[in-house]
């Protein structure tokens, strides 16, 4: 994900050297009485400085590249929470849009999309797995092949070694539902994937995700998220 800024898109952590980019957010304010008062800024341009992510500088991640609309603040952050924590699935449609915008080169030549997947557990509390509801709306093939074998603790309290260490074999490739459907070891042999998410803060989680179809014989493995957290330490 450290290849320069492609004109008119915004990729989360990834900017040509001393210039910002923007891009404008086409989601407009969900109304109702759970939509945060955020919201009212929807539809305006979203600013992203920064350079490489130290990661990408590290050249150690296992994601050849990575997209974001945009840094995980202000009326963006609003929105993902408003899908999110409010059950607003109505917003997944036109927040995966502006995704699909925005990732359109790691879009390119991608065989699917794998969302990451919550434990059986959070998804039953929850109802849906956002991950799942905005990967069905970027119009490619979305393969459920990864499984969240155990419950992890939320990544949002914890410090980035410790978010790494969360998550660390906490994903395995699903099982399939009957045994004469092919196993998804022999689907994604060879293919190239995006990982699908709504955030990413240092990447632990999309790291460990793909670590497991690597090792699953899957050729390349990209992201894409709705949303990015920057200036984190890694």
């Amino acid at each position: 994900c450290g290849d320069p800024l492609p004109s008119g898109q915004l990729a989360a952590g990834v900017e040509e050297s001393d210039r910002s980019a923007t891009v404008s957010f086409p989601v407009t304010a969900p109304d109702g009485p759970n939509a945060s008062q955020e919201l009212a800024g929807a539809g305006r341009d979203v600013r992203l400085h920064g350079a490489a992510c130290p990661r990408c500088r590290r050249g150690s991640s296992l994601i050849t590249r990575s997209r974001a609309v945009g840094e995980y603040v202000g009326t963006l952050r609003a929105i993902v929470h408003v899908l999110k924590y409010d059950k607003r699935r109505s917003v997944a449609p036109r927040l995966a849009r502006a995704m699909a915008a925005s990732g359109k080169e790691v879009l390119c030549g991608v065989d699917a999309a794998i969302p990451v997947p919550l434990h059986w557990t959070r998804k039953w509390r929850r109802g849906f797995n956002q991950a799942s509801l905005l990967a069905s709306h970027l119009g490619i093939a979305v393969w459920p092949a990864l499984a969240r074998v155990r419950a992890t603790s939320p990544q949002v309290a914890l410090a980035a070694s410790a978010r790494r260490a969360n998550v660390q074999n906490a994903f395995a490739l699903a099982r399939m539902r009957w045994p004469w459907q092919m196993p998804w070891r022999r689907r994604v042999e060879g293919k190239t994937v995006l990982l699908v998410d709504d955030v990413s803060t240092t990447s632990a989680t999309l790291e460990a995700c793909a670590r497991v179809l690597r090792q699953a014989g899957v050729r390349e493995v990209r992201a894409l998220t709705a949303a990015r957290v920057v200036g984190q330490p890694w």
